[in-house]
């Protein structure tokens, strides 16, 4: 077997980066589901993003091209949100990650429960821990 070594580039490790984040695939479904977003009805419909991480992440979302941001010259300011083409490729993709959670949440769930009771009374490293 070749062990690929790699220059500290991996093409698939910095677009998971993007999408393994708190916010990112929760935004791109919801503007996907809308069509059309505006800025306040997107913080609505995310009700737990601060501001400033909605911002952000739409920012890092628009500069990687799945969203597309259109300004209207109007006080106040209205800003829009829609998917790109290429943002439109990527949601059958994370409908089909969603799926798979929504499927195995209780085995995943039963697993946590079985190890963290299997590695209770034991330390860092799963030594033992003395009994005083």
């Amino acid at each position: 077997m070749t062990k690929k070594v790699y220059d500290g580039f991996c093409p698939i490790r910095h677009i998971l980066d993007r999408m393994g984040d708190k916010w990112s695939m929760l935004i791109l479904t919801t503007i996907h589901s809308e069509g059309v977003i505006r800025f306040g009805e997107l913080g609505r419909a995310i009700p737990d993003i601060s501001q400033k991480m909605l911002t952000s992440t739409l920012r890092t979302l628009e500069a990687d091209g799945y969203i597309s941001r259109e300004i209207f010259p109007e006080i106040p300011p209205r800003v829009e949100y829609r998917m790109t083409p290429l943002g439109k490729t990527l949601i059958p993709h994370i409908n089909g990650l969603i799926e798979w959670a929504s499927a195995h949440r209780s085995d995943i769930l039963s697993s946590r429960d079985m190890y963290t009771a299997a590695c209770s009374g034991t330390q860092a490293g799963g030594d033992k821990i003395p009994e005083q």
